[in-house]
């Protein structure tokens, strides 16, 4: 009888254990999530539990000198590629998305690509940038090459992490960037997002190697949702949340919220 009690308690512990990780959801909606926290040989893996893995082309290293823990050091003209032909067309986003990521750019006297994808019929569907002018960019494209908005405002700085958000739905017909979880444009849109990504995808460098990001980045997620300014400030200072670690089993674990 001596051992009955210190069992079940660890019964207990374990099933309280168990409950709480069941108990956070898996959000279907984060379909790319880079902490990089992990570099597994050439490839980052993706840590939003749909598997968009990122796939080494040049030097993009981890280093320490992360915003919220590890990040990734990108070099002229390295980036990540994401297969996009390969990506099944229900994860990507058409009626709504969100990207979000820490950057902390060198001055290149370039443009610098967080994100950039290409449809089949060759549409620059999507801009995230910090751009040589001086400011940045969010842009989104229709099927056909047809603009639903172009933003391109505030004021870029290098050599220092900005968090940089940018955000649309149909539904609010509406285009957002935020920075540093600060509103510093909307523009009105409709219609939906270009639904392939058939020429490529990549992390870090236009699909016609142009643009290259070059310096740090963190936390790059991107979302079929419009996140609100105060997700994204809480994205800020906690990462995403929840994170999926299995898709098949609906398990999650808050990694985001472990990561600092």
């Amino acid at each position: 009888m001596k051992h009955l009690i210190p069992s079940a308690a660890l019964m207990c512990t374990i099933i309280i254990w168990v409950g709480s990780i069941n108990a956070v959801e898996y959000d279907e909606n984060l379909i790319i999530y880079f902490d990089y926290e992990e570099f597994k040989g050439t490839v980052v893996p993706d840590m939003s539990g749909h598997g968009h893995d990122g796939k080494i082309n040049g030097d993009v290293k981890q280093v320490e000198e992360g915003k919220r823990g590890k990040a990734a050091k990108f070099a002229t003209g390295s980036f990540l590629d994401l297969d996009g032909p390969n990506i099944p067309a229900d994860d990507i986003p058409t009626e709504a998305i969100t990207v979000a990521a820490w950057i902390n750019c060198e001055k290149t006297g370039g443009h610098h690509a967080i994100f950039n994808a290409r449809a089949s019929d060759s549409t620059w569907l999507v801009h995230p940038e910090l751009r040589s002018e001086g400011n940045f960019r969010w842009l989104l494209r229709a099927n056909g090459g047809v603009t639903i908005f172009d933003i391109r405002a505030g004021a870029a700085k290098y050599d220092e992490w900005l968090h940089y958000a940018g955000t649309y739905s149909v539904d609010a017909g509406l285009g957002i960037l935020y920075i540093n979880g600060k509103k510093v444009q909307e523009a009105p849109g409709k219609g939906k997002i270009a639904g392939d990504w058939g020429i490529g995808a990549r992390v870090g460098y236009n699909i016609d190697n142009a643009r290259p990001f070059t310096g740090l980045m963190d936390d790059l997620c991107i979302w079929k949702k419009a996140l609100t300014q105060d997700e994204i400030k809480d994205l800020m200072e906690n990462g995403p949340q929840p994170m999926a670690v299995s898709q098949k089993d609906k398990v999650a674990i808050t990694w985001g919220r472990i990561k600092k």
